[in-house]
């Protein structure tokens, strides 16, 4: 059978043996006329007046957007809130990159990510998790860490709130509140947010949110300086926005959640000898640390002992920047890495997603196909692949002529499981 994985900004397209599982969600059609749609829901929203109506012209208002390793649409969201709030002067907005832990973005990924009009009109700053000066405790939380959110953010007569919705693998979903917490918070924060012992909860899974650790922290950090307005979307394959959630956080993003539940998530029969799966492309694919995500959904129906083939670019490599490359040279094996993890006294950036990874390769073989050297990719303690098809064919020696095979094309815009 021909299929193909998202894979950089184009597709790899694969020929696969005709019983393959094709792991698909329900054909989500883009939206028609999206401006208009977002137009709609700004002056309908959920729970709260219209937008235009909740901010005076005196008010100073921070619109916090995802980083660039998101696929929001920030170029058609932040013009539309800008334009419905005409009677706010352009000096009295400010643009909060929310990059948590991330890189800061620089002048042309921002031109990329806004468009060059609101580059040149509007401030732009991104997040300094590290930078304290620039960040407030905002209060006592039950996870037993300080509060810190951005400055200007926690400073602004109205607050509102970007992003877009899709299964997360150990937050349930992301969107709403996780644009605040982790998204524009500090690092001591964050770093309680992604502990050990937060990652490794059972709960703490795709689309779990009811007694979700990290779901009941994002939230209770949030109600310490909530946003005032939330405007968040779906996104089909094509990264099109398929449905528009605006207002009150709690509720709209309680509408958004049920509705990726319902257009997202799969059941499967069975679990599978091999998973092969993408990581939904760029920017999402763009290094290792986020590919992490596409294994764990992969993860969700490999059989243990069995293979995941994942294809993801790297066109930012593992990447360098952050620790998450580090700390996978510090053990050579997936479960000597957990230990070390789990040990309540270390503690380093970027250990969670060496966690997760820990984890599945503690169950199941990961392979990568990816732009990364042999050596980059043997050194993060996965096994290169140059050729998905030959592949498959080598695993049926181990697996039998009664090998069991399923496709992930969207990665993980799409999330299958097993009840068992």
């Amino acid at each position: 059978m021909q299929t193909s994985l998202l894979y950089g900004r184009g597709e790899l397209p694969l020929d696969l043996p005709e019983d393959t599982f094709v792991v698909e969600p329900p054909v989500q059609h883009a939206l028609a006329a999206p401006e208009d749609a977002i137009r709609a829901a700004l002056d309908a929203p959920i729970d709260t007046p219209a937008l235009k109506e909740m901010v005076r012209a005196e008010d100073r208002v921070a619109i916090v957007i995802s980083d660039i390793t998101r696929p929001t649409p920030n170029h058609l969201l932040v013009p539309l809130l800008i334009d419905t709030l005409a009677h706010v002067p352009h000096d009295h907005f400010v643009i909060i990159n929310g990059t948590g832990t991330h890189r800061d973005q620089t002048e042309d990924e921002l031109r990329g990510m806004l468009g060059d009009w609101v580059v040149d009109h509007i401030e732009i700053i991104n997040n300094h998790c590290d930078n304290y000066d620039e960040l407030i405790n905002v209060g006592d939380n039950s996870f037993g860490c300080p509060s810190w959110l951005n400055r200007r953010y926690v400073e602004a007569d109205f607050r509102i709130v970007t992003g877009f919705i899709e299964p997360h693998f150990f937050a349930g979903f992301s969107g709403g509140p996780k644009g605040i917490m982790p998204g524009i918070a500090g690092l001591e924060t964050i770093m309680t947010f992604h502990n050990a012992r937060m990652i490794g909860d059972p709960r703490s899974t795709w689309g779990n949110m009811a007694d979700n650790p990290l779901q009941a922290m994002t939230r209770e950090i949030n109600a310490l300086c909530p946003p005032h307005f939330m405007l968040n979307v779906t996104l089909n394959r094509d990264k099109a926005i398929t449905k528009v959630f605006a207002g009150d956080m709690t509720e709209a993003h309680r509408r958004g959640c049920e509705h990726e539940l319902e257009h997202a998530m799969v059941r499967c029969d069975e679990r599978f000898d091999v998973v092969i799966t993408g990581n939904s492309g760029y920017p999402l694919d763009q290094n290792l640390y986020q590919a992490v995500k596409g294994m764990s959904a992969a993860h969700k129906i490999v059989r243990e002992g069995g293979t995941i083939i994942m294809a993801a670019e790297c066109s930012d490599g593992i990447p360098e920047h952050g620790k998450f490359a580090e700390i996978l040279t510090m053990a050579d094996t997936p479960q000597a890495l957990l230990e070390m993890i789990e040990d309540p006294e270390f503690a380093m950036l970027d250990q969670w997603q060496v966690q997760k990874q820990a984890v599945i390769q503690s169950f199941a073989n990961v392979m990568l196909y990816s732009t990364l050297s042999d050596d980059h990719t043997r050194r993060a303690l996965l096994e290169p692949t140059h050729d998905i098809e030959a592949t498959l064919a080598t695993l049926q020696k181990r697996y039998g002529n009664g090998m069991r095979v399923a496709v992930m094309p969207l990665g993980p815009l799409t999330v299958p499981y097993v009840d068992e």
